[in-house]
């Protein structure tokens, strides 16, 4: 019994890694699971306390269960045959590519990552790069929307920043799902993008078998009630004005809509505006077709050259926030409610019919959200400066010019986004911040538009476009 057994080096460390796997697996990451499980379920306690739209039972179910529900779709089962018999490709194989599909798109959303860590960095970084403002055009229709509906909030795309700000306005009511792009796959961006509820989206795929199987999950989320949030365009507006929508994510969730028994579907729309897009320049830049392509390098260098200009303005005590950044909501709209009144069952229509009545509906949200679009400072500088291009303005020409555009807006009923006790120094942070950008050039307390810059000055006046056009072209306001 004492005999002394002589094992080599590497049979120990062998052994010992599989000791220490076991500790970890039998008593460690149970114990750690237990512990943050307990902590998330806590959360979610607290917060379906508060929420005016709760957390759905999909949104905590185990991801693998949603990808296997996803794959195991009759749908996708049928698509999948169709195309092996189609291509003689093996069943397997094409199943693969469909795993690999919803692996891709299904969201991984952690109540905890998106309430605790999520909201707070969303609420610092809106709230240190602009003055946050949020308006409720009809806040009796928010409330009372049906707690069963699945809500889904329609917006304008005018920054990337929507996705922070919105989600970081809407936290107090309602947990956001979003499509992002391929933008978005970046590691670790990507596992933090899904944590946060997030599915990813090929934009420009024509690929059936994805779009089907992102179809099924667009659809398997809205029937279950998930709370997302669309942007219609498709796309960051490269011109200021809106665009006509796409209508791909809300064709998916009403082609399979049944107005009688399936949960109501209710779209509120959200118009967004900002004192300063941080894309500005690099959109109006896509709009010429001539432009040189700029590299990854060029893309990294200036936003690092961006951000050290900004760090030495605060480091002289220069710095300011970039304006105004304004959410308004408007009000709901019941896709029961249309179906209704319409007489519409989009689920027996042909493709081509289901199409015309979407595109419709579709056109109809974004003439709400025109209407809704926020009136902010620096659209309503710029219109002035446009008015004039080639007249030096004192600084009480341009508020007297402002203060005459607010009175048009309001004597029309437009809500105007800054309080009438701001307006004043508002109006003068928007000059500084145009001067500092070269937009205008300030002398002796008089400003004039500088050459060349009519197109970035055009670019935020088109938000306030609508209310300046012929009555008559309206209809037509939407970018074609």
């Amino acid at each position: 019994m004492t005999t002394q057994i002589t094992l080599s080096i590497w049979i120990f460390l062998l052994l010992l890694a599989i000791t220490a796997w076991a500790m970890l697996d039998r008593v460690l990451i149970p114990s750690v699971r237990w512990f943050l499980r307990r902590r998330i379920n806590r959360v979610i306690d607290e917060i379906n306390t508060r929420l005016d739209i709760t957390i759905k039972p999909m949104q905590l179910t185990k991801r693998q269960v949603l990808i296997d529900r996803l794959i195991y779709d009759n749908k996708v089962i049928e698509a999948i045959q169709a195309h092996a018999g189609k291509y003689g490709t093996p069943r397997e194989v094409i199943q693969a590519k469909v795993y690999r599909y919803a692996r891709e798109i299904v969201p991984s959303f952690n109540a905890y990552i998106y309430f605790r860590i999520g909201y707070w960095l969303a609420k610092k970084v809106a709230r240190f790069l602009y003055r946050v403002r949020v308006d409720f055009v009809d806040y009796d229709s928010i409330n009372v929307t049906d707690p069963n509906a699945t809500v889904v909030f329609v917006m304008n795309h005018r920054s990337n920043m929507d996705y922070i700000l919105v989600s970081f306005l809407a936290a107090e009511r309602t947990a956001l799902s979003y499509g992002v792009g391929e933008w978005a796959k970046i590691w670790p961006l990507q596992s933090l993008i899904k944590s946060l509820g997030a599915f990813f989206v090929r934009r420009k795929s024509g690929n059936p078998l994805y779009r089907l199987v992102l179809e099924r999950y667009i659809h398997m989320a809205t029937k279950e009630g998930v709370c997302q949030a669309v942007f219609p365009e498709g796309g960051l507006s490269r011109d200021g004005r809106l665009q006509s929508p796409k209508m791909g994510l809300i064709d998916y969730m009403l082609r399979s809509f049944n107005p009688q028994t399936d949960r109501d579907i209710v779209f509120i729309p959200v118009g967004i505006n900002y004192d300063r897009t941080l894309e500005d320049r690099s959109l109006l830049r896509s709009l010429d077709p001539h432009a040189e392509k700029r590299s990854k390098w060029f893309v990294v260098r200036t936003t690092i050259r961006f951000v050290l200009h900004n760090l030495a303005l605060m480091t002289r005590s220069q710095w300011q926030r970039f304006g105004f950044a304004c959410v308004n909501f408007g009000p709901s709209f019941s896709a029961k409610e249309y179906c209704r009144r319409h007489r519409i069952d989009f689920r027996r229509m042909t493709r081509n019919d289901r199409f015309v009545e979407v595109e419709k509906l579709c056109r109809h949200l974004m003439y709400i959200i025109n209407h809704i679009v926020p009136v902010i400072p620096q659209p309503l500088v710029a219109k002035v400066f446009l008015s004039a291009p080639r007249k030096w303005l004192s600084t009480l020409d341009v508020k007297a010019q402002v203060r005459l555009l607010i009175e048009d807006l309001e004597s029309r009923g437009v809500v105007v986004n800054i309080p009438e006790k701001d307006r004043e120094e508002a109006i003068n942070r928007a000059l500084n911040m145009m001067t500092l950008r070269r937009m205008i050039k300030a002398k002796e307390g008089r400003y004039m538009l500088l050459p060349g810059a009519e197109d970035i000055l055009s670019y935020y006046a088109a938000t306030l476009q609508y209310w300046f056009e012929n009555p008559e072209d309206r209809g037509t306001s939407i970018k074609s």
